[in-house]
């Protein structure tokens, strides 16, 4: 990925998420907010079902469209209880506390990373 899309993203933290449906097949995009944090590019949520989430553990193919931009990548879930209580508290993303108690948040919020092609 070269500088000029890096700061893109790093820079635009909602964006839009275009996954393919889990059961339909068909492209589904949706809007969300997005982090750089230790040098990974990270979606989350609150805890619960969410269709995004089991669209990427169906099918990791995955658009970011920010500002015009159409970036592919491929999702990961995140599973690092470590990583995630590291992200959770982070001050930029401390305030999903005021959704969630911090343990659900570390131990079922939907979380994936992005590595782009």
């Amino acid at each position: 990925m070269n500088d000029a899309t890096r700061n893109l993203l790093r820079t635009n933290r909602t964006i839009d998420l275009t996954t393919i449906g889990a059961r339909s097949g068909r492209p589904s995009r949706i809007e969300i907010w997005a982090w750089w944090f230790e040098e990974r590019y990270i979606i989350t949520g609150t805890p619960g079902r969410r269709d995004w989430m089991a669209n990427v553990r169906a099918n990791p193919h995955v658009i970011v469209h920010a500002r015009g931009h159409d970036i592919t990548g491929r999702a990961a879930v995140v599973t690092d209880e470590d990583f995630r209580l590291r992200f959770f508290t982070h001050g930029e993303t401390r305030w999903y506390s005021t959704q969630s108690e911090l343990d659900r948040l570390v131990t079922r919020a939907p979380m994936i990373e992005i590595r782009f092609d």
